[in-house]
């Protein structure tokens, strides 16, 4: 008489599967940490200094206060950037677009190399050579006095606003290009085909087919590129001695010198006040441009 073997059961215990959510937690905490410990604490910290007095009672005297000294200098920090960013917009666009539906080959990679170098050199190595660019002696009155377009008692520093707007532009134009050209390489081919085809010059395929699907990620270049003009300390200070200057370098004069820093973080709440309003404005377009599609 034969006997069929008797099943087996497994006498494991069945392993407890780890949440898959704290899995992700632990994935995300070393970002979150730094987030917090190097941007969240700090602006939370800023913020409240701004309102609170040296007894630790709250105030509005320190932004009457920023504004009441340095007005002038909030209104040519918006001047400044909002100037670099029409430049920015104006010379990305044309850059961008060219790269899209430029038609001749070598210009193309010529471009496409060479507009993308400042995005290597830092802010401070900006500013130095602005310097050196832009003085009265510097590099481009030297050209132009040596070619014959200017005289020499014609030349002029342009270590002033000008100064500032050419190099945060210089420095900021092939980031929000490199972003742009690529949200345009995205874009069907067919549409700008179709409108060639009909008669379309390139110009107007640019303006009409092309720029208006790919705003949205010139928008985000912008307030980028807004963000890192506002927070920029060494090129206001190696370009402009003088007053009116950047916000940066007024809260960096309040801090050094006075050790005031109700002040120096109230000017501060207006560089946000001026980023909230730019994302605030983008918000709404996103919004509008997805509800009307």
């Amino acid at each position: 008489m034969t006997t069929s073997p008797s099943p087996t059961y497994s006498m494991a215990m069945p392993g407890k599967r780890f949440p898959r959510i704290s899995l992700g937690i632990l994935l995300v905490l070393p970002a979150l940490t730094a987030i917090t410990l190097l941007y969240a604490l700090p602006l939370l910290r800023s913020l409240v200094t701004a309102f609170r007095d040296n007894d630790g009672g709250w105030t509005t005297d320190h932004l009457v206060r920023a504004f009441s000294l340095y007005g002038r200098d909030v209104l040519f920090s918006i001047g400044v950037v909002s100037a670099a960013l029409v430049l920015i917009a104006v010379i990305s666009i044309a850059i961008a677009g060219y790269l899209v539906l430029g038609t001749t080959p070598w210009a193309v990679r010529f471009l496409r190399w060479l507009y993308r170098w400042p995005l290597f050199i830092p802010f401070v190595v900006s500013g130095q050579i602005a310097r050196s660019f832009l003085s009265t002696n510097g590099m481009m009155n030297g050209v132009l006095i040596e070619t014959g377009l200017m005289m020499s008692e014609s030349a002029q520093s342009f270590l002033d606003w000008r100064g500032l707007v050419l190099t945060f532009a210089w420095k900021q134009i092939p980031f929000v290009t490199l972003l742009l050209a690529g949200a345009m390489a995205a874009i069907d081919r067919s549409h700008i085909e179709a409108a060639r085809n009909m008669g379309a010059s390139r110009l107007r395929c640019l303006f009409g087919i092309i720029l208006p699907q790919a705003a949205p990620t010139l928008w985000v270049g912008l307030i980028l590129s807004l963000v890192a003009m506002l927070s920029v300390l060494s090129v206001p200070m190696m370009l402009i001695a003088g007053n009116p200057t950047m916000m940066t370098s007024m809260m960096a004069h309040r801090i050094t010198y006075y050790g005031d820093y109700g002040v120096a973080n109230a000017l501060g709440l207006f560089s946000y006040a001026l980023t909230a309003v730019t994302a605030w404005i983008y918000l709404r377009l996103t919004l509008r441009r997805e509800v009307a599609s």
